[in-house]
């Protein structure tokens, strides 16, 4: 096997996924800290760490991060999620121990100086009101807020205006201190790399995390509802969801292949009958978004404003026929799609990577491949009907933004859905 893991006297994991037969490495550091762990006077720090860990430490300057990784041909970025936040490289495999050095000296010796965080809000208040300006972007932020009103889990990951305009560098110093604790890092690398030798080094670079975490998580309960934004757009962009399922639930495969199916791609069922055979909409498609505790499964249409009274029954219509005609050929091409996307990414350092980071932040066990091909092999149509009804028996979700005299109201879409 490929992947290793070793667990340093700290507490912080190590896991590699050796890649022999090529010449880089990804290697990065996965904290088990986002949106969802912020409380409410303090939503938006996750991002606001992500952007200010780049921006100086005890050892190097903004350029000199920028600087040495870019000499070396290598680049570093990282994102913030509800749930996790993540800092990560990548390089060829003799440089490997210069991006392992600066994602230590980041996590553990920035400065947080007062001028670059002045400069830095600035960009990602810029970055919000882009958000805001983007309607195919915020709808999602309007929906998860709808889904899960009033919870850590449903706020904006940027944070709001207010919010971020008020951070100062204590804020940053006392929620790192408060997150960033080694039971919470993973530190993962995949490539061509030799397992011991980076254990080695992660020994002797991280040495100065805080000793213990001092959190709590708000679990997650979805509420769904109905929210609108009445614009001057040329679309109307409409999200339609339900109550998800957890990455442990035993029908979150049958899940992943029934999102395929029904908006997953070319050949799904939503982009077939709305685009390709009514013309619609130019995008159609459904998703499924998991979390520790919870998920939320949706669908995404973006449509004209006449087209729209036309479009939700539609997919009212679609979404009800799943529940009750899924045949066995269509279920196996979605098994066929979402297994041909885990085996392509095994072809890239930086999936598998995150991939190795990600399952021991989930499941706090590396997942052999053989195992989840074969979970996805056992789901057949009636796993995927059953996964199907379970969502479909949630309270709706729908939100929606742009010009939307034509959009049913709640109760009319909801009775379409009974």
């Amino acid at each position: 096997m490929s992947v290793r893991l070793t667990t340093l006297d700290n507490g912080l994991r190590v896991v590699t996924d050796t890649m022999t037969m090529v010449e880089t490495v990804s290697v990065g550091a996965w904290v088990d800290a986002g949106a969802r762990h912020e409380h409410p006077s303090i939503n938006g720090i996750s991002h606001m760490l992500e952007h200010m860990a780049f921006k100086g430490t005890r050892r190097r300057s903004a350029r000199d991060i920028a600087t040495e990784i870019e000499a070396v041909g290598g680049h570093v970025n990282a994102y913030t999620s509800r749930e996790h936040t993540a800092f990560y490289a990548k390089m060829l495999k003799e440089d490997m121990p210069l991006a392992l050095d600066i994602i230590a000296d980041i996590l553990q010796n920035s400065v947080m100086d007062a001028e670059e965080l002045d400069r830095e809000r600035t960009v990602i208040l810029q970055e919000i009101h882009q958000s805001h300006d983007t309607p195919d972007d915020i709808v999602f932020d309007f929906f998860q807020q709808t889904a899960f009103p009033d919870q850590a889990v449903g706020r904006p990951v940027l944070g709001t205006i207010d919010l971020v305009s008020n951070f100062n560098r204590q804020t940053l110093i006392d929620y790192m201190a408060a997150q960033y604790a080694p039971p919470s890092i993973i530190i993962a690398a995949a490539g061509n790399i030799d397992h011991d030798m980076f254990v080695d080094l992660a020994n002797n670079a991280f040495t100065n995390l805080p000793e213990h975490n001092n959190r709590e998580v708000e679990p997650a309960v979805y509420h769904g509802g109905d929210y609108r934004s009445h614009r001057d757009l040329e679309q109307v962009h409409c999200l339609m969801g339900f109550d998800g399922l957890a990455y442990n639930d035993p029908d979150y495969h049958a899940a992943s292949v029934y999102t395929t199916l029904l908006g997953g791609g070319m050949s799904s069922r939503l982009f077939q009958e709305i685009r390709e055979a009514r013309g619609l909409v130019y995008s159609v498609y459904s998703f499924v978004s998991s979390f520790q505790d919870g998920g939320i499964f949706g669908v995404y249409a973006g449509t004209g404003e006449q087209e729209i009274k036309e479009v939700v029954p539609l997919l009212c219509d679609e979404l009800m026929r799943s529940t009750l005609d899924i045949s066995e050929e269509e279920t196996t091409r979605a098994r066929a799609q979402l297994k041909a996307s885990i085996l392509m990414s095994l072809e890239s350092t930086s999936s598998r990577c995150e991939q190795a980071a990600r399952q021991l932040l989930v499941y706090n066990r590396i997942i052999p491949l053989e195992e989840t091909v074969a979970k996805i092999e056992a789901v057949d149509a009636a796993a995927v009907m059953r996964a199907a009804k379970r969502i479909l028996e949630s309270t709706l979700t729908l939100t929606a933004l742009g010009p939307l005299k034509e959009l049913e109201t709640y109760d009319a879409v909801t009775k379409r859905l009974a």
